[in-house]
């Protein structure tokens, strides 16, 4: 690895949007720290990509596991770009909030709000050294009131207001909030257990709206893959 080699941390890669976009990334030429929960699905992408991927195997509402990572990250040279992925939906069938356990939300705020935060507040001093990029994958249940979404759609749209917070305190790094809409996903499954989701597009045809969002470095803000898509047809 070569101190000008980019150098990027995903959360969540082993399955859905994360796994694309850290296939692009390291078809692009970037180092990869890929973690996720999933730990045989990461086992095979770090076989398929080879040393361009490491792979750290946890669950990022884990304080010990985000300490690994943080020990990770100042190891490496540089720090370009922190994408948080994970997401924690919550219990499938979705129920309303006037029946959602508590620690059930407790666990979708920790994954989806606080581990975000705390991975941004280790990751922030490299990524000002480097001039660098943050993104927290947000959703369309952040701004509509899905019924049944209240969990995993309040989560995300704590998760937008911090982003754009985040970013007012720290000029020195873009800061987004990524929108990929609908998604072909294990997750977005588990949203609509029994349903056919395969009208849903691949998270492959999202990869290029978020890569194009790091090239551009438009200002912090959120940001929504059909616009990017849209933006680059014309």
């Amino acid at each position: 690895m070569s101190r000008n080699q980019k150098t990027a941390l995903v959360t969540g890669a082993s399955a859905g949007l994360g796994r694309a976009l850290t296939c692009a990334l390291v078809g692009d030429g970037w180092d990869v720290i890929g973690t996720a929960r999933g730990s045989a699905e990461l086992t095979r992408l770090g076989n398929e990509l080879g040393s361009a991927l490491t792979t750290v195997h946890g669950d990022v509402s884990d304080a010990a596991h985000r300490a690994e990572l943080a020990d990770l990250l100042f190891a490496r040279p540089r720090l370009d770009l922190v994408v948080n992925n994970a997401s924690r939906l919550g219990p499938s069938p979705m129920p309303k909030l006037r029946d959602i356990e508590l620690d059930e939300l407790e666990r979708i705020l920790a994954t989806n709000v606080v581990a975000p935060l705390a991975i941004l507040q280790f990751a922030t001093p490299k990524l000002l050294a480097s001039n660098g990029i943050a993104v927290n994958i947000s959703s369309d249940a952040a701004v509509t009131p899905y019924e049944g979404w209240g969990g995993y759609g309040s989560a995300k749209a704590a998760l937008d207001h911090l982003t754009a917070i985040y970013a007012a305190e720290n000029p020195g790094i873009a800061v987004y909030a990524f929108d990929p809409g609908d998604m072909r996903t294990a997750m977005h499954q588990a949203a609509f257990p029994g349903e056919d989701i395969s009208d849903r597009p691949d998270p492959e045809t999202v990869v290029p709206a978020l890569l194009r969002l790091l090239a551009d470095r438009p200002p912090s803000g959120r940001y929504i893959a059909a616009d990017l898509l849209a933006g680059a047809s014309k």
